[in-house]
C-alpha cells in the first residue's frame, strides 16, 4: 500500500489547459450574447441576394429558347454555340485574353520598378509624386478618352489591341505602384544589404531576395489588372472599330438590339465572360487578401 501511494505521488500531474486567448474569449462572449439566427439570417439573405442573379443568368443560358421554366431542364447548349460561332465570341474571347494578359504583364513590370523606387530611394519630389498618384485616382476614365484618342491617332494605333493595352496600363498604374511600394517597404533592407555584401548588385539582389517575397503583392496587383482589363468596356469601344478586334464587353453590347434582345444569347455570353474571372479568383484567393492588406498597411 505504501509503495503504491509513493508511486502515485511521484506520477506527474496532468498538464493544465492553456489559458483561452483573447479571440477565444471574445468568440464565447459573442456566442453567449447573440442568438445564432441573428448571425445566419443576414448572411443567408446576403448570399441569396448575391447568387440569384447568377442563377438567373445560368437559367437563361441553359434552358431552351421559348421556355419559361424556373429550372433549366432539359439543358441545352444552343445559346453557347450561337454566340461562340455565329456572333464571333471566339474571336472576342481571344482578343480579351490578349488584352488582359498583356495589361497584367505591363502593369506588374512597371509597378515593380516604380514601387521599388518609392520604397527604397529618397528624392526631392517623392511626396509630390505620391500625392499625384493618389490624386489621379479621382480622375474618371472618360476624361482620358479624348487625349488618349488623339495620341493613338497620331501614332496610328487606332483599331489596334496595343492602344487598349496601353490605356489599361496607364489607368491602373497609380494604384498598382502604391500597393507594390507598400509591400516592398515590409521587406527589410537588411536582406538586400546582406546580398550586396556577398557580391550581388542591386538588380541581382532584388531578383534573388526581394522578388520571391513579393509573390502575394504581385498576385494581387496582377489579378486586379487582369480582371479590370477583362471587364473594361469604354476603352475597347472607343479605340477598336472593326469586329475582329473587339473584346467580350463590346461583343456583349452588340447582342442588345434596338427593338429586341436575345436573352439566351446574352446570358450565354455573360457566362463566357464570367468564367475566366471566377477561375482566376478561385486559384488566387488565399494570396489576394494578403497582398492587398500588406500593400496598404505601410505607406
Amino acid at each position: 500500500m505504501t509503495a503504491a501511494l509513493a508511486e502515485q505521488g511521484t506520477r506527474p500531474a496532468p498538464a493544465a489547459a492553456p489559458p483561452p486567448t483573447a479571440r477565444g474569449r471574445r468568440r464565447r462572449r459573442l456566442d453567449r450574447g447573440v442568438p445564432r439566427w441573428q448571425i445566419y439570417l443576414p448572411l443567408c439573405l446576403y448570399l441569396l441576394f448575391t447568387l440569384v442573379p447568377f442563377y438567373w443568368m445560368l437559367l437563361f443560358a441553359l434552358r431552351p429558347a421559348g421556355s419559361n421554366a424556373l429550372v433549366p431542364w432539359p439543358i441545352t447548349g444552343e445559346h453557347f454555340q450561337k454566340v461562340w460561332n455565329e456572333r464571333s465570341f471566339g474571336i472576342f474571347f481571344q482578343n480579351s485574353m490578349i488584352v488582359g494578359v498583356a495589361s497584367l504583364v505591363m502593369t506588374t513590370a512597371v509597378a515593380l520598378a516604380g514601387g521599388y523606387a518609392l520604397a527604397r530611394f529618397d528624392f526631392r519630389i517623392k511626396k509630390g509624386f505620391m500625392l499625384a498618384l493618389l490624386a489621379s485616382q479621382f480622375i474618371p476614365g472618360a476624361l482620358m478618352l479624348v487625349p488618349l484618342f488623339e495620341i493613338f491617332k497620331n501614332l496610328q494605333m487606332i483599331n489596334s489591341l496595343g492602344s487598349v493595352v496601353i490605356a489599361e496600363t496607364v489607368f491602373q498604374l497609380p494604384l498598382s505602384i502604391i500597393l507594390i511600394s507598400g509591400f516592398i517597404k515590409n521587406v527589410p533592407v537588411s536582406l538586400e544589404e546582406q546580398a550586396w555584401v556577398d557580391g550581388c548588385g542591386r538588380f541581382r539582389a532584388f531578383c534573388a531576395v526581394v522578388l520571391p517575397l513579393l509573390r502575394p503583392g504581385l498576385i494581387a496587383v496582377g489579378s486586379f489588372a487582369f480582371v479590370h482589363s477583362w471587364n473594361h468596356f469604354l476603352f475597347a469601344l472607343m479605340f477598336l472599330s472593326s469586329q475582329d478586334k473587339q473584346t467580350i464587353p463590346v461583343g456583349l453590347n452588340t447582342l442588345i438590339g434596338a427593338d429586341s434582345v436575345d436573352l439566351g444569347a446574352l446570358a450565354a455570353g455573360g457566362v463566357i465572360a464570367a468564367v475566366p474571372v471566377v477561375i482566376v479568383f478561385a486559384f488566387i484567393q488565399k494570396w489576394l487578401i494578403t497582398g492587398f492588406s500588406a500593400g496598404a498597411v505601410k505607406g
